[in-house]
């Protein structure tokens, strides 16, 4: 059989929209990350005894414990928002097949 010129393989598959909402998502959740880390860093130094880095927000060792913990928090909710976009965006483009039946990529 003879394929024609005018034939094309990407006409069979439907595309699909593009998802920008989760790829904002998932920047939105690795910039809570990096905040997360940068604030956990700075009640970490200050606890530590080194100078305080937000000046006066944690120059006592509560105000410290409190963001070490915000800075936890933060990096811990920044990756579990990460990871569920990610696989939102991944799982757009297989195909319609049970969760257990698949293999885990991530």
């Amino acid at each position: 059989m003879k394929i024609s010129d005018g034939f094309d393989a990407k006409r069979l598959r439907p595309r699909t929209p593009r998802n920008w909402g989760m790829r904002f998502a998932a920047a939105f959740s690795a910039l809570l990350a990096t905040a997360g880390v940068l604030l956990a860093m700075a009640g970490a130094a200050s606890l530590l005894g080194r100078p305080a880095a937000l000046g006066e927000l944690n120059a006592n060792p509560a105000g410290a414990s409190v963001l070490l913990g915000l800075g936890l928090l933060l990096l811990y909710l920044g990756v579990w928002f990460w990871r569920r976009s990610r696989l939102r965006l991944r799982r757009s483009r297989e195909l319609n097949l049970s969760p257990h039946l698949m293999k885990k990529h991530d």
